[in-house]
């Protein structure tokens, strides 16, 4: 049983630190990228990505790290103040995490659907104004939303098992911090909410949003390619169109696939233990831990890894500290 627990322990800080490292790159070369443009302004597209890194790097570093080191066996606890404090960051910033996802969905849908693209410096303006007050939204109404953990987290001490679950995949108390609400009824109340509003409305938004955004994709690329043979265009300049419009496609496909898998087996480990409990919960939860741990990590590359401009600017950097490794040894 030590064995397994130590793969399990060793795999899971591979996901854990694997996901920190990406998160940190995709900001950095985003910011690069920004400073070395005309405008060293950030594109719209580019600042819902590094809000969602950001938010998935907070949660890794604050949460996810805390629960590699659990894992390992090191007892680390918190007190009543900073527990209420840090169950509040951990719903916050989880939420955060699956919202800035979905408008990121909600945006590329948009920007598809529109029918005429406004462009010079003031209609950018706007439509960068507009995501920023998007993204404040998000931020600031989860940060309502989790204002409940100032008051229903308690400190426990000692051996103790999780009675209710609403992000954690735990069945013990992280960091020694817990729920404790004044009746059953009201933490399944507060419980099945935040499943629903944080994890199950996204997940079905972000499912209908890129099925909007497959649509149009595949509608645009017909349109290009049925101007291109009638108006005899260039047979390369239309391949490379076609060829980047169904790589984004793709991306797109991966990248709901990654979140529909993850939340899903998350809402159904979360669901199952609260309701349940059989003999089933603890790998239900097992599976869940790692899969949340895999959006956290690398949601963020795959959109980078997808957006062209990015993904030569990473294969790059990546390339420089490979030929500098080379030259030093």
């Amino acid at each position: 049983m030590s064995e397994v627990l130590t793969v399990d322990a060793i795999l899971f800080g591979f996901l854990v630190f694997s996901g920190i490292l990406g998160n940190i790159l995709v900001i950095h070369v985003v910011f690069q990228s920004a400073i070395e443009s005309l405008s060293r302004r950030l594109p719209p597209s580019d600042t819902i990505l590094v809000n969602l890194s950001l938010a998935n790097l907070l949660t890794s570093l604050f949460r996810t790290v805390p629960i590699f080191v659990s894992d390992l066996g090191l007892d680390v606890s918190l007190s009543q103040g900073w527990c209420r404090l840090f169950m509040l960051l951990w719903v916050w910033w989880r939420a955060v995490g699956c919202w800035v996802t979905l408008t990121l969905s909600a945006f590329h849908c948009a920007t598809l659907k529109r029918q005429h693209v406004a462009m010079g410096p003031l209609a950018q303006e706007h439509e960068r104004r507009k995501v920023w007050v998007a993204l404040g939204l998000v931020w600031g109404l989860n940060l309502a939303f989790s204002l409940p953990a100032l008051v229903y987290t308690t400190h426990v001490q000692g051996n103790a098992t999780v009675e209710l679950m609403v992000i954690s995949c735990t069945t013990r108390p992280l960091l020694g911090c817990m729920w404790e609400f004044p009746s059953e009824e009201q933490g399944s109340a507060f419980a099945s909410t935040s499943l629903a509003l944080n994890e199950v409305v996204p997940l079905v938004l972000m499912v209908g949003t890129n099925l909007a955004t497959l649509h149009s994709l595949a509608k645009h690329i017909r349109a290009v390619t049925s101007v291109g043979e009638a108006g005899g265009g260039t047979h390369g300049e239309l391949d490379r169109h076609v060829a980047s419009e169904r790589k984004a496609s793709h991306v797109i496909m991966l990248l709901v696939m990654l979140f529909v898998v993850c939340w899903v087996l998350q809402v159904a480990a979360v669901t199952y233990y609260n309701h349940n409990r059989g003999h089933h919960a603890e790998e239900l939860l097992t599976v869940a831990h790692f899969s949340a741990s895999v959006f956290v990590g690398f949601s963020p590359m795959v959109v980078a890894l997808g957006h062209g401009k990015l993904r030569r600017r990473i294969m790059r950097m990546i390339a420089g500290c490979a030929d500098r490794r080379n030259l030093k040894a």
